[in-house]
């Protein structure tokens, strides 16, 4: 092993940790951009409101977004 591998491993890893472990559902994520827009998951789940997306939707862009898909679903607001 080199000095360089060496030196590049534990960043390796650490990059690999940084990014989010969720996998977004390809059957909500119809663009597949990543994030939920309020249309993808309404058409899962038509019993969600508007209000029940924004309150999801912590950021205020009008998408969730891969933390804010993480905590829905581990809320059981969204399908795992």
């Amino acid at each position: 092993m080199t000095r360089t591998t060496k030196l590049m491993a534990p960043f390796a890893v650490l990059t690999v940790l940084a990014v989010p472990a969720v996998a977004q559902d390809a059957a909500i994520d119809i663009n597949g951009d990543g994030m939920y827009s309020f249309p993808e998951v309404q058409a899962v789940m038509p019993e969600m409101t508007e209000d029940q997306f924004t309150a999801l939707d912590a950021s205020g862009d009008g998408l969730l977004d891969a933390d804010e898909i993480t905590v829905a679903t581990q809320a059981g607001l969204l399908p795992g």
